[in-house]
């Protein structure tokens, strides 16, 4: 039986950084560097004028490695702030997806009522195919997908995970 500390984890990191050249840069290399893999990645201005972006990462590692990814970002120049949002407590964590059935007859039929179940929206439709659009937890978007598979899923386009602290916690 694996050791508590050698079981992977996954970690919800917020980052707050200088908006400037190179910064992102930066932090991809801190994890291709070491050979961390990430699993989600989304980047915008988060300030008025857009001094300071927000970078949230979702990587796997064992506590002992999620501990010294922190540690190696805070020591980035361009970082003010690192949380660990799954460590810190309760948080929201949500993606977007674009998803591209192809499908004719009883099929089409069928993917609209999962759709609708799944609260997706079908965002362009045309005689053969749907795109439909999906926003929740990762989670939820998987299930989608593999429901979609067998119906004629073609293509898919995903945001990767937005997170933010419930309540009055801020990065």
């Amino acid at each position: 039986m694996p050791r508590v500390e050698d079981q992977q984890i996954a970690a919800v990191i917020s980052v707050l950084v200088e908006n400037e050249s190179g910064a992102l840069a930066r932090v991809i290399g801190l994890f291709s560097g070491r050979g961390y893999n990430i699993e989600s990645l989304t980047v915008a201005p988060v300030e008025d004028g857009g001094a300071r972006s927000r970078i949230n990462i979702v990587t796997m590692g064992t506590p002992m490695v999620v501990e010294q990814i922190k540690a190696l970002l805070y020591r980035l120049v361009p970082v003010h702030k690192v949380s660990d949002l799954t460590q810190l407590g309760p948080h929201v964590a949500r993606e977007m997806a674009l998803i591209k059935v192809v499908c004719t007859g009883e099929m089409r039929s069928e993917a609209l009522r999962i759709a609708d179940s799944f609260r997706a929206r079908p965002v362009d439709t045309t005689v053969g195919s749907f795109v439909f659009e999906l926003t929740g937890a990762s989670e939820k978007i998987e299930a989608f997908i593999e429901l979609m598979r067998p119906l004629g899923l073609v293509e898919i386009s995903r945001t990767g995970v937005a997170a933010i602290a419930r309540g009055t916690r801020t990065i």
